[in-house]
C-alpha cells in the first residue's frame, strides 16, 4: 500500500490521519497516511530520498519546500506556499496547493459575501498567503495583513475598525494554549463575519467572543477536511464528492468534541460517564475524583477544613485542563454552574449534556452541599443553569448503560 502523510516540524495531535483514514474509505482507495516530523536540518535529505508518494505539508514547512520542487501548480505558484506534495515516478516532486480549495469552501460555508468589502488577516505566513489569494479572487476589497512589526501591527488595529470580515491565520489560541485570543473584537466595530482557520479546541476565544457579540463565525475543521479531500484525490486520481466530504466533516466533529455531563449531584454522572466512555471507546475523566486525589483528601473535608471557594477554584483548574482534550467523556460536579468562568471552557471543545433525575431519586451522603442546603433548594437555583450551559438534556432515570446509549444515539457517536 502506497505511503502519504503529513510533513511538518512538530506536529502534536493531529486530525489529519483520522480524515485520510475515512476519505480513502469512502472512495474506496484506502492508503496509508502518517505523520512525518522532520527537523528543519533533515528536511532536503527526507525531501530527496523519504518513502512517501504524497504528502500533506504544514508551518513551517509551505515555503520551505518550494525549491525542492521541480514543478508546481499555477495556483501554488501565485499564492507562494506548497500545502501538498506529489512524488512523479522519476523521483521529482509536484508541488500544490488544496488550501485554497478548503478557505474557499470554509467561506462558502460562512455565506458571506466579500466583493469590495475590507479584511483583515491575521498572521503573514504560508496560511496567510492562502487566504489572501482566495480573497483576491472573490473580488475582495482593501485587506490588511497584521504581523508583529510590519506597516500593519498589533499597536495600531484602531486603522482598520471599519473591517467587515477577520481571519486569523496564526496559532494563537491553539491547542494546547486554549483560552488565547490574538486581538480582542472590540477593536473592529463593522464586522459581518470573523473566520479562524483553528480547529483544535473547535471554538477559540476568538470565535467564543464573536458568537457573545452576535456576529456569524466558523472555525478551521472544514476548511481542513475539504483540503484534504483534495489532496486525497491528487493522491489517488478519484473524486471525493460532495457527500462524503460533509459527512467526514460531520464524523470529525464529532470525534474531535468531548461529551461533558453536568446535573445534580447524585444524577449518575460518574456512572453514566464511564459507561458512556466504555462503548465509544473514549478516555474517561471525573472531575471529582481528580479533585480529590490531588487534594489527598474527600471532598466533603475540602468543604469542612478550606472551605467552598478553595473547592470551586480548584474546580476550575481542573475543569480548564480537561476541557481543552479532545474526544474525552468528562464528568463533572454538580456545582460546576456556580462558577460563571467555567461556561467558555465547557464550550470551547464540548458537546454539553444535562442528565436529568427526580428529586426523589437523588443522594444525599456524601455530598456537603445537599445536606446542608437541601436538594429542592439547590434544584431551584441550578436548573435556570443546566438548561442554559447544556447543549442537550437527556433524562437519567433508566440504568446507566441505558441512559448511555441514550446518549450515544442521541449524539451520533
Amino acid at each position: 500500500m502506497k505511503q502519504y502523510g503529513l510533513l511538518g516540524e512538530k506536529l502534536g495531535h493531529s486530525f489529519s490521519p483520522q480524515i485520510h483514514s475515512l476519505l480513502g474509505r469512502a472512495i474506496g482507495a484506502e492508503y496509508l497516511y502518517g505523520l512525518f516530523e522532520v527537523a528543519p536540518m533533515d528536511l532536503p535529505a527526507f525531501l530527496q530520498k523519504g518513502a512517501f508518494e504524497g504528502l500533506n505539508v504544514t508551518i513551517p514547512y509551505k515555503k520551505t519546500v518550494i525549491p525542492y520542487c521541480t514543478e508546481i501548480s499555477p495556483k501554488a505558484a501565485a499564492i507562494g506556499s506548497v500545502n501538498t506534495l506529489l512524488r512523479r515516478a522519476d523521483g521529482s516532486l509536484y508541488g500544490d496547493n488544496t488550501d485554497y480549495d478548503g478557505f474557499l469552501h470554509l467561506l462558502r460555508l460562512l455565506d458571506v459575501d466579500v466583493r469590495s468589502k475590507k479584511c483583515v488577516i491575521l498572521g503573514s505566513g504560508g496560511s496567510s498567503l492562502t487566504v489572501r489569494a482566495v480573497l483576491r479572487d472573490l473580488g475582495v476589497g482593501d485587506v490588511a495583513v497584521i504581523s508583529r512589526s510590519g506597516e500593519d501591527n498589533y499597536n495600531n488595529l484602531h486603522r482598520h475598525r471599519d473591517a467587515a470580515l477577520l481571519v486569523n491565520t496564526t496559532p494563537v489560541g491553539m491547542y494546547p494554549n486554549n483560552g488565547a485570543a490574538p486581538v480582542s473584537l472590540e477593536h473592529f466595530s463593522s464586522l459581518h463575519a470573523v473566520v479562524d482557520i483553528i480547529y483544535n479546541p473547535a471554538r477559540t476565544a476568538l470565535l467564543l467572543e464573536a458568537e457573545g457579540r452576535g456576529i456569524p463565525c466558523i472555525n478551521g475543521l472544514p476548511m481542513l477536511v475539504r483540503q484534504a479531500a483534495r489532496a486525497a484525490e491528487l493522491f489517488t486520481g478519484r473524486t471525493v464528492p460532495d457527500s462524503v466530504n460533509e459527512s467526514v466533516t460531520r464524523i470529525m466533529e464529532g470525534l474531535a468534541k468531548n461529551v461533558l455531563l453536568i446535573g445534580m449531584p447524585g444524577c449518575g454522572k460518574s456512572s453514566v460517564g464511564a459507561k458512556l466512555a466504555e462503548i465509544t471507546c473514549r478516555p474517561f475523566f471525573d472531575s471529582d475524583a481528580i479533585i480529590k486525589e490531588r487534594a489527598g483528601k474527600p471532598i466533603p473535608e475540602i468543604f469542612t477544613h478550606e472551605g467552598e471557594a478553595a473547592f470551586r477554584k480548584m474546580e476550575h483548574e481542573v475543569l480548564r485542563e480537561l476541557t481543552a482534550k479532545s474526544g474525552a467523556v468528562i464528568a463533572t460536579g454538580g456545582g460546576i454552574v456556580k462558577t460563571p468562568e467555567n461556561l467558555p471552557l465547557l464550550r470551547q471543545n464540548s458537546v454539553t449534556v444535562f442528565l436529568e433525575r427526580p428529586l426523589s431519586d437523588l443522594p444525599i451522603h456524601d455530598r456537603p452541599l445537599s445536606q446542608s442546603q437541601g436538594v429542592k433548594a439547590l434544584y431551584r437555583e441550578r436548573l435556570p443553569l443546566y438548561r442554559a450551559w447544556s447543549d442537550v438534556a437527556v433524562a437519567s432515570c433508566g440504568s446507566v448503560s441505558e441512559t448511555a446509549l441514550k446518549i450515544k444515539e442521541l449524539l451520533y457517536l
